[in-house]
């Protein structure tokens, strides 16, 4: 299996780190055996300093995730399910064109609950035609299967996919972002009611099940992809695999790492920490910005920050340890990409 020499082949670029989250996505991870999951394991356990309690999770959809699949992952050393739900109305589903349909969602949830604590679903909103009412019945029936977790994003329109092709034909309506933004208050409204905390823009968790592979990522953790198309970063570079699947074999089984390595720039790495942090809870540390880029990037920030600040889209807070932060406020919450990109540095 390629995986299995790609771990090995790259197994230095981690040899310094404990690996404290392993996640199986892009795809369909669950289509992998169990047997060729534990061949997985074992490499990684083999050439990787693997933390004692790592959070394992396997994205999935619902329709690959039958009873005896559940059953055998359970009994193997994956610990959390991301199951890619969309909708729990088969309209919805049709309209996205999703292979599942909502009986196999459901029957896949009541199975891996009894399973699975750490369970994560995906819920889309903003879709044409979705009532406030439609979108709220979405959310309660998540609550009441106990998932711990929920990302949820606004529905966007790919160029050449079955929706974009259904509203030009004028088969369903444009993408209205007044509706989506209705439809994220609710989110955010009703989330808090059931005990979520908003952690981050598009993901809602209970305390305990915040997604530790992802808050890696947010906060600029070291990261290491393995297969076709995976991406890297380890603080100063980012890489990405080659994405043809005959390729990666072939460079794979020569011994040769195919990928593609981009040199960050402060000013990069200074954008990205801008982004990631005003979209999560932990913000942005006007601290953090001296240490790691110099005085002249933070009196750029609060200067710039202003015009959000008296707009209430942003907030300056101070913690208990006196650390001053850019925060976004609820109104801003909604803005956010855009009003990160206004903050950016470019050269």
């Amino acid at each position: 299996m390629a995986l299995v020499k790609e771990l090995e082949l790259r197994k230095d670029e981690l040899k310094n780190d404990i690996v404290e989250t392993i996640y199986f996505g892009g795809g369909t991870p669950s289509l992998l055996s169990v047997d060729e999951l534990q061949l997985l394991f074992n490499t990684i356990y083999r050439n990787y300093n693997v933390a004692e309690k790592p959070e394992i999770t396997l994205e999935a959809n619902p329709d690959d995730l039958t009873n005896e699949k559940i059953h055998q992952l359970a009994e193997s050393p994956v610990n959390r399910l991301s199951i890619g739900v969309q909708s729990f109305f088969d309209e919805d589903l049709k309209m996205m064109n999703r292979t599942h349909n909502v009986l196999e969602a459901k029957k896949c949830l009541s199975v891996a609950t009894r399973h699975f604590d750490n369970i994560t679903i995906d819920l889309i909103y903003g879709i044409p035609n979705m009532s406030n009412k439609h979108w709220k019945e979405n959310l309660q029936i998540a609550f009441d299967f106990g998932v711990n977790h929920i990302s949820s994003y606004a529905l966007t329109v790919e160029p050449k996919t079955a929706l974009a092709s259904f509203i030009k034909q004028k088969k369903y309506p444009e993408i209205d972002e007044k509706v989506a933004k209705i439809h994220f208050d609710i989110l955010v409204a009703e989330t808090e009611k059931n005990g979520f905390v908003h952690y981050e823009i598009s993901n809602f968790g209970k305390l305990n099940y915040f997604s530790k592979h992802n808050t890696s990522y947010w906060l600029g953790k070291k990261y290491l992809g393995i297969g076709p198309s995976a991406h890297s970063f380890n603080k100063s570079h980012r890489s990405w695999n080659v994405s043809n699947n005959t390729k990666y074999i072939k460079a794979i089984q020569s011994g040769k790492h195919l990928n593609e390595v981009e040199k960050l720039t402060k000013e990069n790495l200074f954008n990205e920490y801008i982004m990631v942090g005003l979209r999560t809870i932990w913000g942005v540390s006007l601290q953090k910005i001296e240490e790691d880029f110099g005085i002249k990037f933070k009196e750029k920030l609060v200067v710039s920050a202003e015009k959000f600040i008296s707009q209430k889209l942003l907030q300056k807070v101070v913690t208990s340890y006196g650390v001053e932060k850019l925060k976004t406020t609820q109104k801003g919450k909604f803005l956010v990409d855009g009003i990160a990109s206004e903050l950016f540095i470019v050269n």
